[in-house]
């Protein structure tokens, strides 16, 4: 009498799936990440970047009060401009000191056009309401900005929009994005209103780069946690077969 595995069907080895396998970062791959992670600090020019668009202000609120607005500007222009040749001597990405230069440039015009030292500060103080704004607006429209940015730098477009843990993630992280420019419209400006142009400059210091500083840490944080490798390294990983294995269906 036949037994009863011999009623069983057989097996098909065609009839496999592939699953993921989760491992440890190994420390080509970490690497890899950690390099990733830094392109959002290099877009606002390095550490560097951040800190010598300090400088300007620096300069400004002093000699604006020593020497009048007019002196004041072309000190600042001229901070800017030397920052832009020296970046150009270390033959440093220049694109950050020419932003900065011509962002100096048109907060000075405003500040001659006002004839008030206070409206020097009056296009940064505009600028973070409008992104403020920008990224409370991607929150609600469900593409929260800093996925469809990081998505777009590294490769990954806008698959992660239908995982509602990853856009979960990256909504945490736009929003803290949205309280950082938030807050530096609602205490600058208010500060600009009641005429303290030094404590404008203080906070301009104050709420720029440390806040940014800190919201590139949530950012970094929410990258990891979502799983967002490099796009390279990923296609490696997809050719090399590693990160799957077969199970029967």
């Amino acid at each position: 009498m036949p037994s009863s595995d011999e009623y069983r069907p057989a097996a098909d080895p065609e009839a496999t799936v592939s699953l993921p396998v989760v491992t440890e970062l190994d420390p080509d791959t970490d690497a890899e990440v950690t390099k990733a992670e830094q392109t959002l600090l290099e877009q606002l020019g390095g550490l560097s970047g951040l800190i010598y668009s300090t400088l300007p202000v620096l300069v400004f609120v002093p000699v604006n009060t020593f020497a009048g607005l007019t002196v004041a500007i072309w000190a600042a222009l001229g901070v800017a401009a030397a920052i832009l040749v020296w970046r150009l001597v270390q033959r440093s990405p220049i694109q950050p000191a020419v932003s900065g230069f011509l962002g100096v440039g048109l907060c000075a015009f405003i500040a001659q056009r006002v004839g008030e030292a206070k409206g020097f500060f009056l296009f940064g103080i505009y600028t973070s309401l409008v992104y403020a704004g920008v990224f409370a607006l991607s929150i609600l429209l469900r593409r929260p900005l800093v996925g469809v940015i990081w998505g777009a730098l590294n490769g990954h477009g806008h698959r992660w929009r239908s995982d509602p843990r990853i856009r979960k993630l990256y909504n945490l992280a736009t929003v803290v994005w949205v309280v950082v420019f938030g807050a530096r419209y609602l205490v600058q400006s208010q500060l600009y209103d009641t005429d303290h142009t030094t404590w404008l400059a203080v906070a301009r210091i104050g709420m720029g780069w440390p806040l940014t500083a800190l919201a590139l840490v949530v950012t970094v944080w929410a990258v990891r946690r979502a799983g967002h490798l490099p796009a390279a390294k990923a296609e490696r990983t997809d050719k090399s077969g590693a990160g799957t294995e077969s199970v029967p269906a």
